[in-house]
């Protein structure tokens, strides 16, 4: 994992340099790879997370380690007032916010509609919709005061619906592009802009969870570049979409990353 640490160490984007970036789900996977290569940058980041604890102290340590400044932030994101507590805390630690990656999310299982109750519905748009919109809200009065960006962590599922059992996590996906564009045009007379990243197939713990080898194998064959991307793919995106420098005329659009298994 310390590979993504030194990948991005050896690129500068100036004008991430001190600037204040949470990033929701942060201990593993994408987000992880994202608070590595943002302190790279000079960033102050606030990595949050609900359950790894442990591994969210590592993350932690090894990014101080390397010389960047971070901070630790706990919340389920999927209960009612926990996103925004996690968004003043950070904001408040740091005294601004110049960024928010909406990075939080996860599948909670596969399952055909058939056999989905409310429940299940709920704890899925909870987590991966409404998380999305607290955040942003909670976040808005910070952003405004000197202007910053949003970025939020949709899914290729979010076009082509997702696999088997993953309609559900589809369709909240699908949320998620969509509220992109609404908040892009709602926010640009703050100075805010608003664009989303959606990774493909991307080697992290939700496929580990949720994805067995056979089904992994199948879906890698269907990507063009024949493999299956890391979190450290993800991350220039990312990056390109924070800096003004680079991305300053780009508003509520949503960057493909998955090896060519979606050219829309």
């Amino acid at each position: 994992m310390a590979n993504g640490q030194n990948m991005w160490h050896g690129v500068k984007i100036a004008d991430l340099e001190g600037k204040a970036v949470l990033i929701t789900g942060a201990s593993t996977g994408i987000g992880a790879a994202l608070a590595r290569a943002f302190a790279a940058q000079g960033a102050s980041v606030a990595i949050h997370y609900n359950e790894s604890v442990d591994a969210a102290g590592r993350l932690l340590a090894e990014v101080e380690d390397a010389g960047g400044k971070a901070m630790l932030v706990q919340g389920d994101v999927s209960a009612e007032g926990e996103t925004e507590r996690v968004v003043e805390d950070a904001a408040r630690h740091f005294g601004r916010l110049d960024g928010l990656i909406n990075n939080a999310g996860g599948m909670l299982g596969r399952l055909a509609t058939a056999e989905m109750t409310d429940a299940h519905y709920q704890k899925v748009m909870d987590l991966n919709g409404r998380s999305v919109l607290a955040a942003a809200r909670a976040a808005h009065p910070w952003l405004r005061k000197q202007g910053g960006f949003i970025i939020n962590t949709t899914s290729i599922a979010a076009r082509n619906g997702g696999g088997n059992g993953a309609i559900l996590y589809a369709a909240a996906k699908g949320f998620v592009s969509t509220i992109t564009r609404g908040h892009a045009k709602e926010f640009v007379g703050d100075n805010i802009r608003v664009n989303a990243v959606a990774p493909g197939i991307i080697s992290t713990p939700f496929h580990d969870r949720y994805t067995d080898r056979d089904m992994l194998e199948a879906q890698r064959k269907t990507v063009p570049m024949a493999r299956v991307g890391s979190p450290d793919d993800c991350v220039g995106a990312y990056l390109f979409l924070a800096s003004p420098s680079l991305s300053g005329y780009i508003t509520g659009q949503i960057i493909e990353v998955n090896g060519g298994q979606l050219m829309p």
